[in-house]
């Protein structure tokens, strides 16, 4: 079937079309029009392998290979381009005064311990809570505990960062550029500006909430410190009830009821596998037949006893001097 010179393919998308390509009018039957639909994807996909063919191959075990080119065509996005995130105060400070960012080594020298470690995160270098002591200086005021200051100067700190970080979604929510991590929550944080009203969360939903921060732990918040007034979290389902141990006429019975009732169920869903009954008969007339066979050639008594030597004269005497109980001492 030869490629007809109006349809256009785009063999990086594995895709053809026809621009010149109409419907008849007046608008046909729904069946001439899958018939006609049918027809013309047949001549399309037609030309794309006749596009394929043409390109060189390379053989492989599971067949011939070809390496497709550049799509041609630019199709259109499914979802709209997501919008930048907004510059942070630092990120505005340092393009600013022209700062750059400089990548920092992840180890450190501790001058405490004259070792290698982390510079941040668990026994990381240089802390200052592990420093026994704090050196004065002429500037400290007397009476200070600077080991107090210091907490509390880090206390400051950790305030402040948490500041400049609300600021900064509040500056990202303003131009709609919120990160995804906090679009969900965006309601719950003190943020001010938005267009969107905040929702009164109800008390159902903060307990809720509290039950679900409660058993977020391994345990799930059995060994976590209570608040006060905190209710302990509702539990949603059926308790498991076990049957006691020792068996007995009361309470103790029915374990044996719920046994006897699952073996009885089983069975009787699957009796039909569990017994075969045209076979059962089978083997039953078939043992009656070889009972009968063996009847039919056993002599009958009357003749039997006269062809039968007698036993009382098969018997040897016994010789002299011989006794049952053995010779006499």
């Amino acid at each position: 079937m030869e490629t007809p010179q109006e349809v256009q393919v785009d063999i990086g998308h594995l895709m053809a079309f026809d621009p010149h390509h109409h419907f008849t009018s007046p608008p046909p039957t729904r069946e001439e029009l899958v018939n006609e639909c049918l027809q013309k994807g047949t001549e399309l996909v037609q030309a794309i392998a006749n596009e394929l063919f043409i390109l060189p191959s390379t053989e492989d075990r599971d067949g011939p290979l070809v390496k497709l080119s550049q799509p041609k065509t630019k199709l259109p996005r499914e979802k709209p381009l997501p919008k930048p995130k907004a510059p942070t105060k630092w990120e505005l400070f340092a393009k600013k005064r022209g700062i750059k960012n400089r990548k920092k080594d992840k180890i450190l020298y501790d001058e405490q311990t004259q070792t290698w470690k982390r510079r941040h995160g668990y026994d990381r270098a240089n802390d200052e809570e592990n420093i026994p002591i704090i050196e004065a200086k002429m500037t400290d005021e007397p009476g200070v505990d600077p080991f107090a200051k210091r907490q509390e100067n880090k206390r400051k700190r950790v305030e402040k960062q948490e500041n400049n970080r609300l600021q900064n979604l509040k500056q990202a929510a303003k131009v709609g550029a919120l990160p995804s991590h906090v679009q969900l929550a965006a309601t719950a944080l003190p943020i001010t500006g938005t267009q969107a009203t905040t929702k009164k969360i109800t008390k159902d939903e903060l307990g809720n909430v509290a039950g679900m921060a409660a058993t977020a732990t391994a345990s799930g918040g059995k060994f976590d410190k209570k608040l006060p007034g905190e209710k302990p979290p509702k539990h949603e389902g059926k308790y498991r009830k076990f049957l006691p141990v020792v068996e007995g006429t009361g309470v103790g019975s029915r374990e044996r009821e719920q046994t006897e009732k699952v073996l009885n169920r089983l069975i009787s869903k699957n009796s039909h596998e569990i017994l075969n009954i045209n076979k059962a008969v089978n083997m039953y007339n078939v043992k009656r037949e070889k009972r009968r066979k063996h009847d039919d050639r056993k002599p009958s008594s009357s003749t039997s006893s006269k062809l039968k030597p007698n036993k009382k004269l098969q018997k040897k005497p016994l010789k002299k001097g011989s006794s049952k109980k053995g010779k006499a001492k």
